[in-house]
Parts: C-alpha cells; sequence; structure tokens
C-alpha cells in the first residue's frame, strides 16, 4: 500500500512539473535551493541568452525558440519551439510531444557522482512505465558527463545530459516529437556546445 502511494505521489510531482512547461527529474534526496530570480533572460545582439549566477550557468536559447521560467520550481527553466504542441494543463504544453522540441536546464545543489545519478534516476524512472534506458558516460563540450537515454509510456522519448560539478548537478534534458526527433537532437546538441558552467 505504501509503495503505491508513493509511485501515485511520484506521478503526481512528474505531472505538475508538466504543467510547469516541461519535465524535469526530480528524484529524492535533492535540494533545490534556487528560486525564479536566479534565472535572468537576456536578449542581446548575439541572441538570447539564460543566466543564473548563483550556480555560474550561462546558456544560449536556440534561435527561434522561447525561454520560460518555472516560477513553483525556482530551480529549472524551460526552452521550447513556438510551435510545441502537446498535452495541455494549465494552458501549458507537455510531453509526450505532438509537435515541437523542448529542452529543460535545472541545477540541483547537492554533490552526486554518476553513480549515485544513475541509481536516482533509476528510482524516479520506476513509477513512469519506462520501455528502455541507457545510462553512458561522455564527454560534451569538454566535460564528462552522465547520458541519459528513455522511452517512457508516461512521458515519451527524452535525453538528459547530467554534468556534475562541485556541489551542484547541472541538467539539461531535452523531448520532442516523433516525427521531429532527429532536427530536436541537432539542435538539442547545438545548445549543448553554448553551456558555460563557471
Amino acid at each position: 500500500m505504501w509503495k503505491t502511494k508513493k509511485i501515485i505521489f511520484l506521478i503526481v510531482i512528474v505531472l505538475i512539473l508538466f504543467a510547469g512547461g516541461g519535465f524535469f527529474w526530480w528524484w529524492q534526496g535533492r535540494e533545490i535551493k534556487g528560486n525564479p530570480e536566479d534565472y535572468v533572460i537576456k536578449e542581446t545582439e548575439e541572441g538570447k541568452f539564460v543566466e543564473n549566477k548563483k550556480a555560474g550557468l550561462i546558456v544560449k536559447v536556440p534561435e527561434g525558440w522561447e525561454a520560460k521560467k518555472i516560477e513553483f520550481l525556482g530551480g529549472s527553466i524551460v526552452l521550447y519551439t513556438k510551435d510545441i504542441d502537446g498535452k495541455k494543463q494549465n494552458e501549458m504544453v507537455s510531453p509526450p510531444l505532438k509537435k515541437g522540441c523542448g529542452i529543460e536546464i535545472a541545477v540541483g545543489y547537492k554533490k552526486m557522482n554518476f553513480n549515485e545519478m544513475e541509481k536516482e534516476i533509476k528510482e524516479t524512472h520506476a513509477g513512469l512505465g519506462i520501455k528502455s534506458e541507457e545510462f553512458e558516460v561522455i564527454t560534451t563540450n569538454n566535460r564528462q558527463a552522465l547520458k541519459n537515454t528513455f522511452e517512457s509510456i508516461v512521458i515519451g522519448p527524452g535525453i538528459f545530459i547530467y554534468f556534475p560539478s562541485k556541489n551542484e548537478v547541472y541538467e539539461f534534458g531535452t523531448y520532442w516529437a516523433p516525427e521531429e526527433k532527429e532536427n530536436c537532437l541537432q539542435e538539442f546538441n547545438k545548445f549543448l556546445e553554448t553551456v558555460l558552467i563557471k
């Protein structure tokens, strides 16, 4: 009974996160101490950027995409194509997507290694109807990272990249409409090249 309630609770949390404009892996024992004011969206001659001085993070928003803070989860922000379409909740679009691409950015303020991250991700995924899942350690943008590729019955396909740092874990994930996978993954890979962690 307790285990069933825990799974239902996790599914409710995921659905709430979807309502915020994207999905964000919320795993047990994780501390998010940020707030929406940590993120600043700047328009410059070189393009649109998102900066989080507290976390030492700057990223460039893909050309023509939108950026939105997830107000009730201060540790995250979502980037998305203007044509995004999917399940609508509270005037927001959530995966699985019917059209478009999305990128989720989050900072967890907790020191973790790859094994600890993988274990906690698997625990969270237990309630999401995971059909397939892979983990691999990769190097991207001159940093080692944990890459998680998955297919879920509840939220569809996605890829998340986790960069552990001193006392933080930087998370960048993408999700896409089935017909737009190739384009969305190209945009995500280009986006990762713009990530600057100080």
